[in-house]
């Protein structure tokens, strides 16, 4: 079986090397293990996160390389700022995610602004409890929004996020974090997440959706070495 999805050609009003996008509702988001333990156990530094975005038959979609400084990943941990280059499988950028500094001493607690290019934002709404974001499109137009759990997430298995409808009524899909062994867990950072969304959705959407993971990644689920 080919390991590399195949791209559909040009379709007319959607950008340039999303058009795959149009033929799935799921995708899971891997984190490269090998890799992360070559830098960071055997090194001692905490190194650039590096992705396989993946299809529902384990087929690799793109590639999302962490960019930044050495610094900001030892000094800033999660809090740190970064770029992250989503790739196709012809190494061609098709996503550019970027994450600004922001000092908090509780990063849960203030607005965060996630930016997808020319695509879309995730923008981080304050909630005592839960985790809550807006999903803006790329004239910073409300669209959707995503619902995390009551608190306690940390020790769940499985945590879902919530996509739902701006007046909240329905729910369209789901972002994952999916439980990835003991050892793993305990041991790394490393995090696996599915997202699962309308066949039909515009493919700005589900590109946000992809940044969402990574955002949620940093946010709730990273820990400082």
């Amino acid at each position: 079986m080919n390991m590399y999805a195949v791209p559909s050609p040009g379709i007319p009003g959607c950008p340039p090397g999303l058009e795959y996008l149009t033929q799935v509702g799921s995708l899971l988001i891997v984190f490269l293990l090998l890799l992360f333990l070559i830098h960071t156990a055997l090194i001692g530094f905490e190194s650039n996160n590096k992705y396989e975005v993946r299809n529902v038959m384990g087929q690799n979609v793109y590639y999302a390389v962490e960019e930044n400084d050495c610094l900001s990943r030892q000094c800033c941990g999660p809090l740190r700022p970064f770029t992250i280059h989503i790739l196709d499988n012809f190494g061609q950028e098709v996503i550019t995610i970027t994450r600004p500094l922001k000092f908090s001493l509780n990063d849960h607690c203030i607005p965060s602004l996630f930016t997808l290019c020319t695509l879309g934002y995730l923008i981080q709404q304050w909630h005592p409890f839960s985790p809550k974001f807006i999903v803006a499109n790329e004239h910073n137009e409300p669209v959707l929004k995503i619902h995390g759990p009551f608190c306690g997430w940390s020790c769940l298995p499985d945590v879902d996020f919530e996509i739902l409808t701006m007046d909240e009524v329905s729910k369209i899909g789901k972002i994952s974090k999916q439980w990835t062994g003991l050892l793993r867990e305990a041991f790394t950072d490393a995090d696996n997440f599915g997202i699962q969304f309308p066949m039909d959705l515009d493919v700005r959407m589900k590109a946000v959706m992809i940044g969402a993971c990574f955002l949620i990644d940093f946010m709730f689920f990273e820990t400082t070495n």
